[in-house]
């Protein structure tokens, strides 16, 4: 196990990258951080750059004005990083399926880019704080 997997177990920091989503899931993102749940508790950080983040939080479908921009914010990642697909429509483009200007689901696109890349899913419309804090240490205890 490298170092670098060792650190991440330790604490977690987090960019949040919405691709499109209808922000219900981004509400969700939001009240981990209050008292209720408290993720820093954990070491969950939420980050302003993801050049600092060990992880992505990414949440809803990915548009086509937003997929250039989430290959850039992965490229700034520093390795290993686990994206986690937040929400039916990360996951699967849920009831955006359809939809002229979906380009697909986060997998699509950071496979594109990385084919080994880490994925994590969380599915939901949207998913309850602890749904999310589960995935999180289950692909945490996974590495």
């Amino acid at each position: 196990m490298s170092w670098k997997i060792k650190a991440l177990k330790k604490s977690t920091w987090v960019f949040h990258v919405n691709t499109g989503a209808c922000n219900n899931c981004d509400i969700e993102v939001v009240d981990l951080l209050t008292p209720k749940f408290d993720v820093e508790r954990f070491g969950i950080k939420l980050v302003g750059s993801p050049r600092h983040a060990d992880a992505l939080l990414v949440t809803g479908v990915v548009t086509a004005q937003a997929a250039p921009r989430l290959r850039e914010v992965y490229m700034q990642t520093p390795k290993p990083c686990v994206v986690f697909a937040i929400g039916a429509c990360a996951c699967g483009t849920g009831i955006f399926h359809k939809g002229y200007h979906v380009v697909g689901p986060v997998d699509k696109i950071i496979r594109e880019i990385d084919p080994n890349a880490i994925i994590a899913y969380v599915p939901g419309c949207p998913p309850k704080p602890e749904a999310m804090i589960s995935g999180v240490v289950k692909a945490w205890s996974a590495l």
